[in-house]
């Protein structure tokens, strides 16, 4: 058995706290993990153990909350971090279930922000949006129920507008021929490609 003699919060992380055993430096642990551990307090093998493991969980929950801090993130993306660092798989899943049920983690909720952001910020054909769900990991009901009611023709007209003022002073020809392009490189099909070509030139034409 060993005995608790001192809990001192750590000066850099306010967060964690180095635990002494005998008047000696033990470990850390997460403050969280040493919440009910006192002055005096009597500690067996096993227990020690199990502070670490405890520890060792909540650290591993605190990667994941920072990587999903930076921006939403899918359940694939979180599961696939976790892999990298190594962590073991039932702590994983049990991390994942954690993020989930404090509605951190919500792959639904991630596809319609995604479509959203894309279709007004960065406009793209459907079937673009689609492949970069199935890549994000997201199932395929949840992709079809985020993009379900998006109008393609609206979609490229947005991008061709986007894109248009950087070919305003070209002919028809050319303009056609790089808009095209560009929104062929966005996933639009022919049709709405060259329906938003004529739409957005005529705009143009307009405005001069």
């Amino acid at each position: 058995m060993a005995t608790i003699t001192a809990i001192k919060q750590q000066k850099r992380n306010p967060q964690r706290v180095n635990l002494y055993l005998d008047g000696e430096y033990a470990f850390p642990l997460a403050k969280i993990v040493a919440a009910w551990l006192k002055v005096g307090q009597e500690l067996d093998a096993q227990k020690i153990a199990s502070l670490q493991n405890n520890d060792a969980a909540e650290k591993a929950f605190q990667r994941a909350l920072l990587f999903i801090s930076y921006r939403p993130r899918s359940r694939a993306e979180v599961q696939r971090r976790l892999s990298e660092q190594q962590t073991p798989a039932e702590l994983a899943a049990s991390i994942i279930v954690r993020l989930e049920e404090g509605g951190l983690l919500d792959d639904a909720g991630f596809a319609r922000r995604w479509v959203a952001d894309r279709a007004e910020l960065h406009p793209r054909a459907a079937r673009l949006m689609r492949l970069e769900l199935r890549q994000k990991g997201i199932a395929e009901n949840l992709i079809a129920e985020a993009l379900e009611g998006l109008d393609e023709s609206q979609l490229a007209l947005q991008a061709a507008r986007r894109k248009a003022h950087q070919l305003a002073r070209l002919d028809w020809q050319a303009f056609r021929t790089k808009l095209s392009a560009h929104l062929g490189r966005r996933g639009f099909d022919y049709h709405s490609a060259a329906e938003a070509c004529q739409a957005v030139w005529q705009e143009l034409q307009a405005t001069h």
